[in-house]
């Protein structure tokens, strides 16, 4: 019997093959370790992307026929219970002979859930919740997908030590350094799309492309969406993405992202401006904050986020740290929201934020 100090550790593993699937597209990244009575591993599989085997018959792929009857699974994600492209992991993982199923976190897609109740139905023991809280971390974003319905909603700037996104006169490049600017460009490569307002396109021009240090193109581009009701001109760089442009003219931030969604598009990168940036946060829907602090000051009133309904220090939206990063002579702070209490002096704007969050729709397909 595999004792629980082992079965984390091989979760971990397991965790770290997940780490080999594509961060962008519409499916989450899982891994799975198929493992005797003892632990021995006999083999390893992970997800590659959508329309590809999933971990659970990448991994049983590797051993000989027969092989897997009486072993253990150990899988990130609770195995699917859904036929798309490809068939149901709970099916494959009951007819390969494995006789127990270890899995960290819950599948909360309406389509796709429902598998450990399939395995326990054939007589497969069933374990679940093992190292969830770090499963729960790894996949946060396509699990915020799957339970609201809408992508993970990345909302990033760069300022001054004031909180200035700009000097006096609009000009912004550049505020940071180059180890800043290159690791957000890796971050845009790992996002499905990226989602600025009219003002920055008709301001800065920019490209919204994920580059290399050279300048080459990353071979992971995200979709450029414009959000506005301004015209953006016919020779305006973002027309000539590698993939053609998204317009929305908004304003209801909620209907985009959930079109986005239906587009298959799980994980969005807010690059601003403040105008865009502070509507998003003001509607409760920012899953992470990504700031890039320089060491400057340029002072003026450029600032890098705008009025987002706070008036007094009650409303203040609290963050939680999740981690600091020294990046050349800038720093990155990397934040999430934190929890709201359910109290008579949260705002409604809160109110119905946290509501979002507690009950989540379930409406996420693996495919």
């Amino acid at each position: 019997m595999i004792q629980d100090t082992e079965r984390e550790h091989l979760m971990r593993r397991a965790l770290s093959l997940a780490a080999n699937g594509p961060a962008a597209g519409p499916n989450p990244r899982v891994g799975c370790l198929i493992v005797d009575a003892d632990g021995t591993v006999l083999a390893e599989g992970w997800h590659r992307g959508a329309g590809t085997a999933h971990a659970e018959v990448d991994a049983l792929a590797h051993l000989p026929a027969g092989a897997a009857r009486g072993t253990t699974a150990i899988v990130t994600l609770e195995p699917c219970n859904h036929t798309g492209r490809t068939g149901p992991c709970s099916v494959a993982l009951i007819e390969a002979g494995v006789n127990r199923v270890v899995y960290a976190v819950s599948d909360p897609g309406h389509a796709s859930s429902g598998g450990a109740e399939r395995l326990r139905a054939a007589g497969v023991e069933v374990v679940g919740g093992v190292l969830a809280a770090e499963a729960e971390a790894f996949l946060a974003d396509w699990l915020v997908a799957a339970r609201l319905g809408r992508p993970f909603v990345t909302l990033k700037w760069a300022s001054s030590l004031d909180g200035r996104a700009a000097a006096a006169d609009g000009s912004s490049r550049w505020i940071t350094g180059i180890d800043a600017r290159l690791d957000v460009h890796r971050r845009r490569a790992g996002s499905d799309a990226i989602l600025v307002g009219t003002g920055t396109v008709l301001a800065d021009d920019p490209a919204l492309t994920a580059r290399a240090d050279d300048g080459t193109l990353l071979s992971a581009q995200p979709i450029p969406v414009v959000i506005g009701t301004r015209t953006v001109p016919a020779d305006a760089a973002v027309r000539q993405h590698p993939h053609p442009p998204l317009f929305y003219p908004g304003p209801d931030l909620g209907a985009i992202l959930r079109d986005l969604h239906a587009r298959g598009i799980r994980r969005a990168f807010i690059e601003g401006g403040p105008g865009l940036a502070s509507a998003f946060v003001t509607a409760g829907l920012v899953d992470e904050y990504l700031v890039y602090l320089a060491p400057t000051l340029l002072g003026g009133d450029r600032l890098a986020l705008g009025d987002i309904g706070v008036t007094g220090i009650d409303e203040q939206r609290r963050l939680e740290i999740d981690h600091v990063e020294r990046l050349g002579d800038d720093l990155l702070v990397i934040a999430r929201p934190r929890a709201l209490p359910s109290t008579p002096t949260a705002s409604p704007e809160a109110t119905a934020a946290e509501t979002r969050h507690a009950e989540p729709a379930r409406t996420e397909t693996r495919t």
